[in-house]
């Protein structure tokens, strides 16, 4: 009960404390407005021939509104923005979401931005001269009816000096005071319902926005097919190593052996990957000189057979045009890609296939109509599936399946090029496609 009762009280206590922030923030205006003012201030005294403009008020009142013009002209720098917006979110109350991130570099958002400065100043510097002027005049008017001589002195008071008079200057006072605080709220409420107008978010920052999380979404995406790839295709060749050389542990003490040290390979290589994309994942952490490389076809493809063999798993392998030593020709980015469709493909086929497995690695050439050679690295991969490919199976190939085939899929989209996989002719068939690059003539 205690802590409700609290809690109410501090609910309580929330619009006022919101409405002094609010107060805060117009002060503040009304403080960043004074070298717009006292510029305006000579440039309004040299034209009148008057030497200080304070003593009259309309000078006064046009060194104000000249003022406003300046503060408009320094409202389009880009930091103006962020440096409001973030005062906006400390004083007035506004959510930080409603409100626009980093400098303002359209020409709209200038304006806008402009608008809010030249508002924001203007008002801040009303509600700061009203608060600098109401409270003493209050205070004198509150104790007048208690101190003669306030009504013998020459403030333009004698109307308070006889009868009833004197009485009525507290109510006055009082009058004065209330209609500063109405003001002040008025005005802080202004700002803050105008800040997400003016402050908000353009088109332009919308957008930005999008692009900046689609980026980050695809850097996300990123290392999580590195990390798929890379991680999820060790652990199921570690664990079908582990159980192939269980199952002749007495039988075939070679294989186990074979086994053993391709489980040790297969570790070693992915503690290395991993601490790749790890590093990726730590912001500003550029990649350490002794962190090992990306595997490639060109590099690799001979030890990611070996270690699928290892499981268990036949493997047959034909490479057009030649043997490994020539994908050293293929684009880095490309050879990277297709070692990586090439493992999840295995990895699918370890963890779903009941057979062995072919594979065909060739760069095509193709003619156009034009004259002009396209290469492509065409990857395929069969082997016979879990159960017989029937009508539940669907129909023609399809591009997605879990994670991995996902990825795959994604890797191929990244190049230009396309996978594809499904039941093909009573086996399970996985089919990727690399554009190379244009040829000759």
């Amino acid at each position: 009960m205690a802590t409700r009762t609290g809690t109410g009280a501090r609910a309580g206590r929330v619009p006022w404390a919101r409405a002094g922030l609010r107060w805060v923030h117009l002060i503040l205006g009304g403080a960043l407005l004074m070298p717009y003012f006292l510029l305006a201030e000579v440039v309004v005294g040299v034209w009148s021939g008057r030497g200080n403009v304070f003593g009259s008020t309309p000078l006064t009142l046009a060194a104000y509104g000249l003022s406003l013009p300046l503060a408009a002209v320094t409202g389009v720098f880009g930091l103006v923005r962020p440096m409001s917006a973030g005062a906006v979110r400390a004083l007035c109350g506004v959510a930080g979401e409603r409100l626009a991130e980093g400098p303002a570099r359209a020409g709209a958002a200038r304006r806008r931005t402009s608008a809010w400065w030249t508002l924001h100043l203007g008002v801040g510097a009303a509600i700061s001269g009203m608060s600098l002027a109401v409270p003493p005049m209050a205070v004198v008017l509150i104790v007048l009816p208690f101190v003669s001589r306030l009504r013998e002195t020459p403030l333009g008071l004698g109307w308070f000096s006889t009868g009833a008079a004197p009485y009525l200057a507290p109510l006055l006072g009082t009058g004065l005071l209330g209609g500063l605080v109405l003001c002040a709220a008025g005005a802080g409420s202004l700002l803050a319902r105008t800040a997400p107008v003016l402050l908000g978010p353009t088109g332009a920052d919308r957008l930005a926005a999008a692009e900046e999380r689609a980026a980050d979404l695809a850097v996300r995406n990123r290392l999580a097919r590195e990390l798929h790839d890379a991680v999820g295709h060790a652990l199921s060749a570690v664990t079908l190593q582990a159980v192939a050389a269980r199952r002749v542990l007495d039988s075939d003490p070679a294989f186990v052996r074979e086994a053993l040290a391709a489980i040790e390979d297969t570790t070693r290589r992915t503690v290395g990957e991993l601490d790749v994309v790890l590093g990726l994942l730590r912001d500003g952490d550029p990649a350490r000189p002794d962190a090992a490389p990306a595997p490639t076809l060109a590099a690799d493809l001979d030890g990611l057979l070996s270690r699928t063999r290892a499981a268990g798993t036949a493997v047959t392998a034909h490479q057009e045009p030649g043997p490994a030593g020539n994908w050293a020709r293929l684009p880095a980015i490309a050879s990277r890609e297709a070692y990586r469709i090439v493992q999840e493909g295995l990895s699918n086929a370890l963890r779903h296939g009941t057979g062995p497995v072919e594979l065909r690695i060739a760069v095509r050439d193709e003619r156009d109509g034009t004259g002009i050679t396209d290469r492509e690295l065409e990857i395929t991969m069969t082997n016979p599936p879990t159960r017989p490919p029937g009508p539940a199976d669907g129909h023609g190939p399809r591009t997605t399946g879990g994670r991995g085939l996902q990825g795959a899929a994604e890797r191929a989209t990244l190049l230009g090029g396309h996978v594809e996989a499904g039941p093909h002719r009573g086996l399970w068939r996985l089919r990727a496609v690399l554009p190379l690059g244009g040829g000759s003539r």
